[in-house]
């Protein structure tokens, strides 16, 4: 399959599959100004592979953040550490939400948290107001 090209029918599956939020920062499509992306959650530069398996829906912001990083340094320790897989691990054992901060829980979540820049003032901003307007 081609690594670049993702077929409609697969980017639905994503996008469903996700519930139409960003498996990264959890922000609602609807919420964002742009559409919310599949990434290659190990890039295809990386060996990883265009398939439902690889692919995670991921708002602009998050998607344009990671790039194609699949580690970075853990700020607290200085370990070089995986980053978040929303297809292997689960949100809520990395992250906490609070006052719309994402606080991250473990060497995981806080080298993500950088990486991913999810505690901007704007992201911040935008999490608080979408709190008060969503489930």
């Amino acid at each position: 399959m081609n690594p670049v090209r993702i077929s409609a029918a697969l980017r639905r599956q994503v996008r469903e599959r996700a519930r139409e939020r960003c498996e990264y920062c959890l922000l609602a499509e609807v919420q964002a100004f742009f559409p919310h992306e599949p990434d290659h959650i190990v890039a295809f530069k990386h060996g990883g592979e265009t398939v439902p398996e690889n692919l995670a829906l991921a708002c602009f912001d998050c998607n344009r953040f990671k790039g194609s990083d699949i580690a970075s340094v853990d700020p607290l320790s200085g370990d070089v550490t995986s980053l978040f897989n929303p297809r292997t691990q689960q949100w809520s054992e990395h992250f906490r939400l609070l006052d719309g901060r994402i606080l991250p829980l473990t060497p995981v979540g806080r080298t993500t948290e950088r990486l991913l820049r999810f505690n901007l003032p704007q992201r911040i901003s935008t999490r608080r107001v979408t709190s008060q307007t969503s489930d």
